[in-house]
């Protein structure tokens, strides 16, 4: 029977995958509490019954996605909170994976709508449609390609040498530089440890 164990993340790996995770968690909370505090003041201000019946429409599909997106980028949160000490690191670190990336893909679809939204009260309709969809692409660019661009077989991955064998030959800390990708599971349930950064 084959051994399973060897593709599966070390506890020590899962840790610094969740403790990584929830750091970028953060940092997009932040932006989207933000984002979402200021669009459910944007009825009480003297301009919103200006706004056209589609340009209410928007505002609320905005709103809905900034609620969402809340609510996707908070649930790791929530997983860990009602899983702590039940050994069931990997599916926090596969599930907060998920719900992180899926946060971002709404983040991006909710920031591309107010700026829709934004420049259609300020300037138009056509306009609007243009910056909508330019926000959009840079935003899918930043966040989905650029990460991905300097990939391939012939780009080197940086692999910490193990600390015992560092130890053993009375060296300091090096890296080693490979073109193996640091994480050997298939799985993109550790897809960030695939090279260092």
């Amino acid at each position: 029977m084959a051994d399973n164990n060897s593709t599966q993340p070390s506890g020590r790996t899962l840790r610094r995958n969740w403790d990584e995770l929830l750091q970028e968690i953060r940092v997009t909370q932040t932006g989207v509490q933000i984002l979402t505090g200021f669009l459910l003041t944007v009825p009480f201000s003297a301009r919103f019954g200006d706004l056209t019946t589609a340009q209410k429409g928007l505002y609320l599909a905005v709103l809905g996605g900034a609620v969402l997106t809340t609510g996707l980028v908070v649930a790791p949160v929530a997983f860990h909170r009602l899983l702590f000490r039940r050994r069931r690191r990997e599916l926090l670190v596969d599930a907060g994976n998920r719900l992180a990336i899926w946060g971002l893909a709404m983040l991006s679809v909710t920031v591309a709508g107010v700026v829709t939204l934004v420049v259609d009260v300020v300037i138009g309709a056509w306009e609007s449609v243009v910056a909508g969809g330019f926000a959009l692409l840079v935003l899918a660019l930043l966040w989905g390609v650029c990460p991905d661009w300097p990939t391939g077989s012939t780009t080197p991955h940086i692999t910490p040498r193990p600390m015992r064998d560092v130890l053993d030959a009375g060296e300091l800390p090096q890296f080693v530089v490979t073109s193996e990708p640091v994480c050997r599971d298939p799985s993109w349930a550790c897809s960030w440890d695939r090279r260092s950064l």
